[in-house]
């Protein structure tokens, strides 16, 4: 079951910079910041209500957002839904014929467990499964 949207990605050039916009001048509060590796990104948090904004830096040029960024541009990058139990939602999804970039779940920012779904089956948008603990 999809429980609520956890987060919206945002590909940004300059994670300071957009910090600064989302901070300083819409007035959102910064929560933190975190270094995935294993994404290749930079990620900054913004909470607003009980969903995030998460700015993305790549942190190599060859990273997903850094080729993102070069295919398109900053902006939206993914929607991201909170689930449960991300190994019985991934199995279901397979099941249903949704094309999945992640058949397992992997180590997201923020300590979650992720998993994408290829953007061929979700009419062009790149969607985010997340299961967190809190």
């Amino acid at each position: 079951m999809f429980e609520k949207i956890d987060h919206i990605g945002i590909a940004v050039s300059d994670l300071e910079k957009a910090v600064q916009f989302y901070r300083d001048q819409i007035g959102i509060e910064l929560k933190g910041t975190e270094v995935v590796d294993e994404q290749k990104v930079k990620v900054a948090f913004f909470p607003v209500g009980e969903s995030k904004i998460e700015l993305l830096e790549s942190t190599e040029p060859d990273g997903p957002v850094g080729r993102f960024i070069e295919k398109k541009g900053e902006g939206v990058h993914h929607i991201s839904f909170r689930v449960s139990n991300i190994e019985e939602k991934i199995k279901q999804l397979k099941e249903q014929g949704v094309a999945l970039i992640d058949e397992k779940p992997r180590y997201g920012a923020g300590g979650a467990r992720i998993a994408f779904l290829h953007p061929k089956s979700t009419g062009g948008v790149l969607v985010e499964l997340c299961e967190r603990d809190s």
